[in-house]
């Protein structure tokens, strides 16, 4: 079994956490409550879903873009082709931008996913000026990321291999301790942390499958990944799992941790 997951196709992406990171960065954007008229720099910016928020909602003066799946950039520029940003493919741990060019370095459901993640923070903090703030979001794996938290533990009940692929092990960054850490580490100032608590509603159970067999990201990479016998076992036991309701929506909450700080 190996942990190497695909993120090619921003289309498939969207359907399994792209609307929900939706949810979130809109939650995230107004705790950080930045002025108007900044210049923003959204890391590993994928589908766009942060890059949009920041550009709807906090009147800036510039947005650019930076991420390194030319897929989900495609899916982006779409997406965003109406929208003044400048999106472009590049790598979280050398950003191909000079010190101090932004005001805000901002990221979503992205540093665990970086192969050095204190690295992508020090670039962030490198490209933000004195007073700025650096700032991003992940997901609560190991914890009330429901969709993904069920998965797994269905997945685990027929096949001991799957727990090495389980976000929840594989991502120890993900909590407000680690998140905190590595920002203090990056010289980062004031560091605050917080959960964002979104709803997560499928309208059926084929809502909440169907995203599984897009390959997109760790999960799904998995589900593909299985014989098809293995899979429909895996399908149903998830079935009798999940708390759906006399309509069959199935209402589950997706938790996100964010964190900020300050550049000195």
């Amino acid at each position: 079994m190996t942990a190497t997951e695909h993120w090619a196709s921003g289309d498939l992406y969207e359907p399994y956490v792209g609307r929900w990171s939706r949810l979130v960065a809109g939650e995230f954007l107004a705790w950080l409550n930045a002025p108007p008229g900044l210049s923003w720099l959204d890391v590993g910016c994928g589908t766009g879903a942060l890059t949009e928020a920041v550009a709807t909602a906090c009147e800036p003066a510039r947005v650019t873009g930076v991420e390194p799946s030319a897929g989900f950039i495609g899916t982006a520029r779409q997406r965003l082709a109406t929208r003044d940003v400048d999106l472009r493919q590049g790598d979280a741990r050398s950003l191909p931008f000079d010190a101090a060019a932004f005001d805000r370095a901002v990221s979503g459901l992205v540093l665990n996913f970086v192969p050095e993640p204190a690295r992508a923070v020090t670039e962030m903090t490198r490209v933000v000026r004195p007073g700025g703030e650096v700032a991003l979001y992940v997901w609560d794996y190991a914890g009330k990321m429901e969709l993904m938290r069920r998965f797994w533990h269905a997945a685990a009940a027929i096949d001991t291999r799957a727990a090495e692929l389980d976000e929840g092990k594989r991502f120890p960054i993900c909590t407000p301790d680690a998140l905190r850490r590595t920002f203090t580490a990056a010289g980062l100032a004031d560091v605050q942390t917080r959960a964002i608590d979104v709803p997560t509603v499928f309208r059926d159970f084929d809502d909440y499958w169907t995203p599984f067999l897009g390959g997109q990201g760790p999960a799904p990479t998995y589900c593909v990944s299985l014989p098809e016998d293995m899979r429909v076992t895996l399908r149903e036991r998830l079935r009798a799992m999940l708390p759906a309701r006399s309509d069959g929506s199935i209402h589950l909450v997706a938790r996100a941790w964010a964190v900020r700080g300050r550049r000195t």
